[in-house]
Parts: C-alpha cells; structure tokens; sequence
C-alpha cells in the first residue's frame, strides 16, 4: 500500500464548499474514519493503534484513511501497517525567535495555507463520519476541516500537558481523549495512551529468559537500556559512554545503548568493541524490536516522551527519566511527574545527567531489589492498556453513522445534524484553544 500525495488544487478552482455533504456517506459509504496522525512516532503510533484496535471490531481497514505530512514517519509507518495514507505539504512553527525562524516560519504558514485547502478537498471526497486528530502540526490541517464540514472531530492528546495543535483545535471537538487526569482541554476524558499491540503482547515476567536469548543478553546480569528516541538523545548518548566507562570491568552489568539514526555518526569511533571490556556493551542504532527489549530490561534509563511513558507502564518497567529540556509547556516534565510520583520512576534533569550520575541512579536501584519489584508493580498499576479500545469507543459515539462490519457501533443520527456545535465558530478565534 502506497502513501498518496495530495496535488495541491488552486483555490480558484475549488466548487463553494458544501457544509453538510461531507458527513454523509461517499458512494458506497466506503471511508468510515479519517485519522490526522503525522510527524513523528509519538503522533503516529496512537493512530495506528486505535485504527487496529477498530479493525479487531469488524471495520475493514480500507474503511479508515489516514493524513499526514510529506515530512514525516507516517509515509512508512502507516502503509505498513495496512492502511492508506494522504501526505499533505507543511512543517511546524519555529518557536524561538530568530531572522531565520521568521523566514521558516513565513513558509510553513503558507504551506499550512496550502495543506488546509487540500485537506477540505480530501474530506468532501471521502465524507467520513468522524476525524481523529492526535496532535501535533500534521493534524491541524485536517482538523480545521472537519470542523469546517462540521464532520465530528475526536482529539487524541497523548502528553500531560496539550499541545499546540490540540489547544488550537479543541474548541470545535466533540471530545478529547486523554492520557493522564486534569489535562487542560475542554471535554476531556482520559482514555490512556494507546500502545501498539506487540507492546501490549509482553509479558516481562514469563517473556523475560527468551527475550535476553533472542538479544544475546546474559541472564544473570542487570541490564540497563538507554533510549533517547528514534534520532538520539546526545546528552543520554554521552551519559550511556561515560558509564560504559565506568562499568567496563563490571561482569554483572549488560548495557543496551539504543544511540538514535542521527547522533549514530557522532558516536560510531566510540562504539567499538573493547577485548578488554567485562561489561556486556551493545549500541544500537535503532531499536527494532522494543517489545524484546522492554521484557528484558531491568531498568530503562531514556526520555519521558508519552509513547515511552506509556510503553513503559504497559510492560511495568522501571525507569529512569531525562525529560527533555524546552520540550512545549515542559509536557516531558509533567509526564515524569506521573511516573514518580506513583513510585515507579526517578527524574534527573537533563543538564545533571553525566556518566557517573547514571551509574549512581542505575546502583542505588540496582542494589535494592525490593524497591525495584515494587517499582514493577507502580508501572503496571499506571498502564491503561484498553486506552486503543476506549479512543475507538469515543469514534462510534460520536460518529454520524454505525461503524461499517459486523457488532455493535454507536454513532449519532445520520438524519440529523452530523457536526453539531462543538463549541466553537471556525470563523472566530482559532487560538481560543482550552480554557
């Protein structure tokens, strides 16, 4: 399946814009749910789960379409995992202030101007019953626009604190499913995180011995896995190599180092193997196969991003947590909040982590086997892991129409209004946001 680019149409050519066509079935009724979910993983992956988690009831997967950005990971993420995609122009604000910022800036408002036509073209033609958003810039064209066709629109906010794009577009949403309790946006219900099913799939304890087999880890040794995302996180980077450091005549300790695609060049002369080295040392570039790694780790020493939060409550891991500095409204920060306040995870600040930093938090646990099973205990008690089911839920209530194949569905009156009023007027205030 091939992601699809949309054309961009000039405005002067598009037919007046009809309010309520959009809500009613296409011929055949074939697009049941258009997912906005683009940029990066922490976006994609939720939409991807809950599109599952729909097809696990009897919806077909061509009946779910998602939209993206030409920028980002959905236009392999999402074709690979059977469903199509639309990749619309665009890329996010630049928030620190500077002359070329202002510059970058001015091209992604228009790029925004050019997506935001192209996405409300996309929803007359497919005339879904509901949009989900889950965030971030790649969701806001799409998420104008169903609320333009005034089609039913379900925000998905995965952080603590909201973002952005969901604060810009809540207003006009019938609801918005949540991760964690007291999130600022209006109609909130917390649903948790969804979480890939392969990740829901580990079980630590009975998965724990042949998941080290299958990565050649060692099973009497304590292993440490750090994470810095995708790309890489340098200060975990240089933390993670400081510690080999450390530990290299440890033959008690194994130490994942998960380095990211883009800081792999910087660190890949340090990397080498050591003959010397009694500490069990493996860089990865990417991580390919997380759940193996989840059920295997002892602790995880990684970023406080809201899939990894959610991940790491799922399969019940206990962590060590880096939040990222200047992430928007410190949401990284507020989602280790969570975690440490249940028991289940140390912060450190980013500007305070060093070799010998984590090899004194990584110790400290280590030697306390008892806090360390409790640790366990405190991250499962945190993982919603229906949250794909309960998202999926919040489409059928609020959808104009039944979800098309076979068991119950709810959805609202084909007959009626399909859009309501959210909330909030598309020609007033677009940065109302939460209140």
């Amino acid at each position: 399946m091939q992601a699809e680019r949309a054309t961009t149409t000039p405005a002067v050519a598009d037919p007046p814009i009809d309010l309520t066509a959009a809500s009613r079935p296409g011929p055949g009724g074939g697009c049941w749910a258009v997912i906005a979910a683009g940029g990066t993983i922490g976006h994609v992956g939720p939409g991807v789960a809950t599109a599952q988690a729909l097809v696990a009831r009897g919806c077909p997967s061509e009946s779910i379409h998602f939209v993206g950005s030409e920028r980002g990971i959905e236009a392999t993420r999402v074709p690979g995992a059977g469903f199509a995609v639309t990749l619309l122009p665009g890329r996010g604000i630049k928030r620190h202030l500077s002359l070329h910022n202002v510059g970058a800036n001015a091209g992604a408002v228009v790029g925004l101007g050019r997506a935001e036509l192209q996405a409300i073209n996309l929803l007359r033609r497919l005339r879904p019953a509901v949009v989900l958003a889950t965030g971030g810039y790649a969701s806001v064209p799409c998420a104008l626009a169903a609320a333009a066709l005034r089609i039913p629109l379900v925000l998905a906010e995965q952080n603590a604190v909201p973002g952005a794009a969901n604060r810009l577009t809540s207003r006009f949403a019938a609801a918005a499913a949540t991760s964690f309790p007291g999130t600022a946006l209006r109609r909130a219900e917390v649903t948790g995180n969804p979480v890939r099913p392969e990740v829901l799939a580990v079980d630590a304890a009975a998965d724990r011995t042949s998941a080290r087999a299958l990565l050649g880890i060692d099973p009497d040794r304590f292993l440490v896995v750090t994470f810095g995302g995708s790309l890489g996180a340098r200060r975990l980077n240089e933390a993670a190599l400081g510690a080999r450091s450390l530990w290299r005549d440890r033959d008690d300790r194994s130490l994942r180092q998960v380095v990211g695609d883009r800081d792999w060049p910087l660190f890949e002369a340090r990397l080498a193997p050591d003959a010397d080295e009694r500490l069990q040392f493996t860089p990865v570039r990417f991580e390919q196969v997380m759940p193996l790694t989840l059920a295997a780790a002892d602790l995880l020493v990684c970023r406080a991003g809201a899939s990894t939060v959610a991940e790491l409550c799922a399969v019940g891991v206990p962590s060590v947590l880096v939040p990222l500095p200047g992430a928007p409204g410190d949401h990284q920060t507020a989602n280790a909040r969570v975690l440490v306040d249940a028991g289940t995870a140390v912060l450190v600040a980013d500007a305070e982590l060093d070799g010998a930093r984590l090899v004194a938090e990584v110790e400290a646990l280590a030697s306390d086997p008892v806090r360390l099973a409790a640790m366990r205990v405190a991250a499962a008690s945190l993982a919603r892991r229906d949250a794909a089911d309960r998202v999926a839920d919040l489409l059928e209530v609020h959808a104009t129409r039944p979800r098309p194949g076979p068991g119950p569905s709810g959805g609202g009156d084909p007959g009626g209004d399909p859009g309501g009023d959210p909330g909030g007027d598309l020609g007033g205030d677009l940065g109302g946001g939460a209140r």
